[in-house]
């Protein structure tokens, strides 16, 4: 093959692969419209329509629906493991650990995706989960430091934050616009619950392998996409 004709072609794939990154970018951006709106349940094809590309374009770029939730929720995650280093640097251990519990919680408020990422685990998104252990070491440190201060009843464990998203989440998604705001209360009653002194013993809170399976089913369902997918 001569150089000229390989440089020809090289030309004319150029603004293919041009094309292909503006569908990417729109995919993304419809996810992230759609996925805020209708949480986690919406369906490949309504994205695909939000983005305005054909089904079969959309799997070309995302072949799962995981891979799809990792690029639309990357920043998201990056967001929550900020909160965590906002919380580590306030001087009042149970300010910064009760500061950074409502922030996540209106951080699910505001997005219905989101609220429900921080309940399911994605083991093939390896960037979103790696962030996601980050910031499960920093809040073991933030409630390491409130207990030591004696303001976090003894009891609490990382598996009680885990609770907390489950059951957030699920005020947001019952309650939608009829009661926007009505995850607030939610919050505030468990931040008072979580302080000590303790007025009674808890139940064991649930193991570490169970709620990971938990997280692990739901993404699985969420995950299933009922629409055969159709040539463009």
């Amino acid at each position: 093959m001569n150089p000229r004709a390989r440089s020809s072609s090289a030309s004319a794939a150029q603004p293919l692969r041009s094309d292909a990154e503006r569908n990417r970018a729109r995919i993304i951006a419809a996810a992230r419209t759609v996925f805020g709106r209708d949480g986690l349940h919406a369906s490949m094809a309504s994205v695909a329509r939000e983005a305005g590309v054909g089904i079969a374009t959309l799997f070309r770029r995302f072949p799962t629906k995981e891979e799809l939730v990792a690029a639309v929720f990357a920043d998201r995650m990056d967001a929550y493991v900020d909160a965590v280093g906002v919380a580590l640097d306030d001087p009042d251990p149970w300010h910064g650990l009760a500061g950074f519990i409502e922030t996540v919680c209106a951080m699910q408020a505001a997005d219905y995706g989101f609220a429900d990422v921080l309940t399911m685990t994605f083991p093939t998104a390896k960037t979103l989960e790696k962030r996601r252990d980050q910031a499960y070491d920093g809040v073991g440190q933030l409630i390491g430091r409130a207990k030591a201060a004696g303001c976090l009843r003894e009891d609490f464990s990382p598996e009680d934050l885990v609770l907390v998203h489950m059951a957030n989440a699920g005020v947001i998604n019952a309650t939608g616009d009829a009661a926007p705001d009505a995850w607030k209360r939610v919050v505030a009653l468990m931040l008072q619950s979580f302080e000590a002194p303790a007025r009674g013993p808890l139940p064991d809170p649930p193991e570490p392998r169970a709620l990971y399976k938990a997280m692990l089913r739901a993404s699985q369902e969420y995950s299933a996409s009922p629409e055969p997918v159709k040539k463009d």
